[in-house]
């Protein structure tokens, strides 16, 4: 890929399937949005996808599977105010659908602590 390696680390891992779903809001934790997508819970442009790794595209529709909108655990990660949706994604918690909308930058990723991707290109690079 062109461009900044940092950046494209990043954008690469925010596209992947169990970050956007944990970024909409539809689970609470990383973790928790992992196994949610092992166990089917999620379709991407209406097709089930159980691969956390997937890679989301832009313009994709990522939606709760119905049987799966009624789970404690995701009535629950909707209603947090615990943290923001960000602006790469257009989230309905009514209908729990989640478009991606563009591959974000470092600066539009909410992370808790400062993150310095180039470090780790450059650690990667020299082993």
């Amino acid at each position: 890929m062109k461009g900044d390696t940092g950046e494209n680390l990043v954008g690469l891992l925010e596209r992947r399937l169990d970050a956007v779903v944990y970024r909409a809001k539809f689970v609470p934790t990383v973790f928790a949005a992992r196994q949610f997508v092992n166990h089917a819970h999620v379709t991407v442009n209406g097709k089930s996808v159980n691969i956390p790794s997937y890679r989301v595209k832009e313009g994709d529709v990522i939606e709760v599977r119905q049987k799966s909108k009624q789970m404690a655990l995701v009535l629950e990660a909707a209603q947090s105010s615990e943290r923001d949706v960000p602006d790469y994604l257009e989230v309905d918690h009514s209908k729990m659908t989640c478009t991606f909308v563009r591959t974000p930058s470092l600066a539009d990723v909410p992370y808790p602590v400062m993150m310095e991707p180039n470090l780790v290109v450059e650690y990667y690079a020299k082993n």
